[in-house]
């Protein structure tokens, strides 16, 4: 009877312990998974009917940290690499218009350049086939030089250009030096022009003798029989026939270079420098009418018509040489004769005939 008053009053207690018990583990299985959420970890002790926190040691979490920024640099990397693989940053995009702008300008430069090599060479063939021709001037030899191994050629290997800017830099050299040939050019034949008057007074431009009827050639400028060997020789000017003592006059202006007497060849002849590369040369007079270094004037009686040295009859042996070459003396009878009577010379002239000398 005692026992079972002492187990109703006491088992309430027993009950209320149980349920704290209970209460306890459900409120530290609550602070555990809240921990859990938080990342702290915990694990429960059996021995101690409790949860403790997990503690990691100082060099573990040094290697955590460690691995953690190593996985983070080399995705940041990748990321970068991955970015700038496809995607240009602002700099390039502004490199990159820069470098079309550069192109674009360097295409109109070539372009530029062709141009101006074209003018030059337009000025240059007005140079030599016009302005030269008419002052009877040699023409220049415009070549100018070109060092491939010049250091500004070796400057733009490496560029993907290179090509194209080593061209511009020769074409532009090329011009520099045609420029200052030009240049040099126009300076000659301003003094062409000034001394014209002068160069027209000069130049051969009439016969050496009175020819109005045109019957005094009697042969002409090229391959001919020789009167004395009967071969067949070079005859470099022109024989006019004439009675000796016929007056022989100076083809143009110049000064008397030489006028003296051989026993062979030319005998007594005279030559005269007449400037800007023309000379004549009369041969086998009868007398000499000038002296060396005398300044004499076209149409001026500098001889007479003789037979002296290498000669078969009485004749004048006419000649006209432009710088070292000797040439066709009918050329430079314009002045004192028509267009038909240089047609009728220049047949008489090419008849093949023997020659007086």
């Amino acid at each position: 009877m005692l026992k079972n008053w002492f187990k109703l009053i006491f088992s309430p207690l027993a009950n209320f312990k149980i349920s704290i018990a209970e209460t306890r583990f459900q409120y530290k299985y609550f602070l555990f998974i809240t921990k859990s959420v938080a990342k702290i970890k915990y694990f429960y002790n059996p021995n101690k009917l409790d949860f403790e926190k997990v503690r990691t040691s100082f060099t573990t979490v040094i290697w955590r940290v460690f691995g953690f920024l190593s996985a983070s640099l080399v995705s940041g990397a990748i990321m970068v690499l991955a970015l700038y693989s496809f995607i240009d940053s602002p700099k390039e995009k502004i490199l990159q218009r820069e470098n079309r702008q550069y192109k674009d300008q360097l295409r109109r430069l070539q372009t530029r350049v062709n141009e101006l090599s074209m003018v030059l060479g337009e000025l240059q063939d007005r140079d030599a086939q016009i302005y030269r021709t008419i002052f009877e001037a040699d023409p220049i030899s415009f070549k100018p030089k070109f060092n491939p191994n010049d250091r500004k050629y070796k400057l733009a290997e490496g560029f993907d250009d290179a090509e194209v800017i080593n061209d511009l830099n020769h074409k532009v050299e090329n011009i520099t030096s045609l420029v200052a040939m030009q240049s040099k050019s126009f300076d000659e034949l301003k003094k062409l022009a000034d001394s014209k008057q002068e160069f027209l007074a000069s130049i051969p431009a009439i016969q050496p003798i009175a020819n109005k009827d045109l019957k005094r050639i009697a042969s002409g400028f090229g391959y001919r029989i020789h009167p004395i060997y009967k071969t067949t020789k070079f005859h470099s000017g022109i024989d006019f026939t004439a009675p000796t003592r016929t007056p022989v006059y100076a083809t143009g202006n110049g000064i008397v270079s030489f006028a003296k007497y051989e026993g062979r060849g030319y005998g007594n002849h005279i030559v005269i420098n007449h400037g800007f590369g023309y000379k004549s040369l009369y041969g086998h007079l009868s007398s000499i009418e000038v002296y060396e270094r005398q300044k004499v004037k076209r149409g001026e009686l500098i001889g007479y018509v003789g037979n002296t040295g290498t000669s078969t009859a009485p004749h004048l042996h006419y000649e006209v040489e432009k710088g070292t070459k000797k040439v066709n003396p009918i050329n430079y009878f314009f002045n004192d004769i028509s267009e038909a009577d240089y047609e009728a010379i220049r047949d008489i002239s090419a008849r093949p005939t023997q020659s007086f000398d």
